[in-house]
This record gives structure tokens, sequence and C-alpha cells, in this order.
């Protein structure tokens, strides 16, 4: 494992952290591979685990704070997330800052997750969704108070999909550590001005979804399904699993020699010199040693990498 600066909290974060959505709740999820993949993860040099309260309404939190008290003498940073109060994502700006992260939601939801994990300090707490047109609120500033109170170490926000410049005001208030972004070969956006933002700042990076919810793992196929109320019905509609699929198609023409479509995925990311980890989800063992093997492999030539650029995708629709 590699390992990289995390903003200027000066945290050693592994290059390859761990996603925790789908263990909490996704079909298909199972206890007993989720756990066996997180400690393979943790042996393996993994020191980043990010979960939600909303992840399984908790039950993500408790698969991580289990395997917390089974490594006691390793240091793993835990990053979880508060809900919004009105439950809806994205954030909006129509939508009052009071209805989605008043004080008071954003300390009992944080202790909620404290008791989850089974910690007293949790490293990295961040919002869930985000609009800047909350900036001026009072409200969300309870993160900065808690980290002042020594509750959490660090402040961050979870930005929409595909609405990466949608937190540059938060920036520019100086209390945001670090920022969970959607950034994979076909979300390219992030790079334009959140990028050059945060490291203006120290404000440490999370690229999340470097799969693209599954198109980039190459496994989906036009037959594809998922039981009802899995996540992926809505983000894959028909018609925006074909576009998909199509744009996977013309993608896996250019592969580099020899890379499999999920290592070059990942590896597109972190040829990206501004991303602090990326956290891939992972749900069993054989997941997290294909991806964690990835640091060790060979980088992308600058022709390869260039190639891959081709591929961004500025999509024109939203997912709910």
């Amino acid at each position: 494992m590699r390992y990289r600066a995390f903003g200027r909290l000066g945290w050693q974060v592994s290059e390859i952290g761990f996603g925790t959505w789908g263990m909490g709740g996704w079909s298909g999820a199972d206890d007993v591979l989720a756990a066996e993949a997180l400690d393979r993860a943790a042996a393996l040099g993994c020191n980043f685990f990010d979960t939600a309260l909303a992840y399984g309404a908790g039950h993500s939190e408790q698969l991580v704070g289990a395997m917390l008290r089974r490594h006691p003498d390793t240091r793993l940073y835990v990053a979880s997330k508060v809900p919004p109060k009105n439950l809806k994502w994205p954030g909006r700006a129509s939508t009052p800052a009071a209805d989605a992260f008043p004080a008071n939601h954003i300390r009992a939801s944080t202790e909620t997750s404290l008791r989850n994990l089974g910690v007293d300090r949790i490293d990295l707490q961040q919002l869930h969704v985000w609009s800047d047109a909350w900036v001026d609120d009072d409200g969300w500033r309870e993160l900065d108070r808690l980290k002042t109170a020594g509750v959490i170490g660090a402040v961050g926000i979870s930005v929409n999909r595909w609405e990466p410049a949608n937190v540059l005001a938060a920036l520019e208030t100086g209390l945001v550590d670090a920022v969970q972004v959607v950034y994979n070969v076909f979300d390219q956006a992030p790079e334009d001005a959140l990028f050059p933002a945060c490291r203006a700042r120290g404000v440490a990076i999370i690229a999340r979804v470097p799969f693209d919810e599954g198109s980039l793992a190459g496994t989906l196929g036009p037959g594809t399904t998922w039981p009802e109320g899995d996540f992926r019905n809505i983000y894959f509609t028909p018609e925006n699993l074909r576009a998909t699929l199509a744009r996977v198609d013309a993608l896996s023409r250019d592969l580099p020699a020899g890379m499999s479509m999920p290592e070059a995925a990942l590896r597109f990311v972190l040829e990206n010199e501004d991303v602090g980890t990326v956290i891939p989800g992972m749900r069993r063992p054989a997941h997290v040693e294909a991806n964690l093997a990835v640091p060790g492999g060979r980088r992308l030539t600058t022709a390869e990498l260039q190639t891959l650029r081709k591929h961004r995708w500025d999509r024109g629709y939203e997912v709910e």
C-alpha cells in the first residue's frame, strides 16, 4: 500500500480507502463477508474507512466499529456523515438550511454515530449533502464546534453528485478540512474548479464512485437488473443504462494493454495527485484483494492517461 498526505490535516492515509455504503444495505450484502473484507483491508494496509449514519440506518457504522475493536493496535481513520434532517438527497438551494442541518440535528446524529462506531471521537465528520446557499447559516457550523470540543477531528462535506463547484463558497469559510466528490474516468469535472480550490487551501479530497456505481467495473450488460429498492435501479434507469453501456464499450477499446477496466479506473483517479484517497465500495475479500493491489501496479503513461481523458462525460440528467 502507498500513502498520501490528507490535505492540511497531516494524516497519512492509504491511497485506496474503503467505501462501506454497499455493505450497509445494498442487495446482496452479507455481514460475514463484509467483516472479512474489512479485516483483510486493514491487514493489507488500508487505513481509511468511509461510512455514514444513513448507510443501512447505522448498520455500516456498526460493522466498521466492530472492525475497529478487532484491530485496536492499528491506526485506522474513520469518516462518517450526518444525513440531512429532511432526508432529501441531493441538497437543494431551495431547501432552507434549517430543514437540512440545524445544529441540534448535527450534534444528535454525531452522538448516534459515536455509539454505532463505539468510539469517543470521529476522525472526519461530513455533511452528507450540501448546497452553497446554506453557507451563511450558523447551523452547519456546529461541526466546527464539535471539532473544537474534540468530538470530531475534522470537518468535511460530501458534495452533491455532478455538482463539484457547489461547495466552493463553503471552502472560502476556512472551516472545511475535506471534501468528498464523485471523480472517475467519466466524471472529470472536479478538476475544473474544485481541485484547484482545494489545492490552494490544503483541503483534502476523497474521490468516491471510482467505478461509476459498477459500470466501470465492467460487469454490467443490457439485461442487468437489481432487486426492488436497490439504488442502482434509480441510477441505471433503462435509458441511462443504455447510454452508459455505450460509453463503457467505447472505453473498453481504449484500455491500456494488459490492464482491466477496474484497474484502469482506479489508476486514472490515483494519477491525480490532488486526490488524497479513493474509496471504492467493497463488500467481499476478493474486492479488497483486487483493489488494494492497484497502488503497487504500474502507472499509466502520459499517452494512456490522455487517451482515458477523452472519455469525460458531463451528464445531462440527475439522480435523486
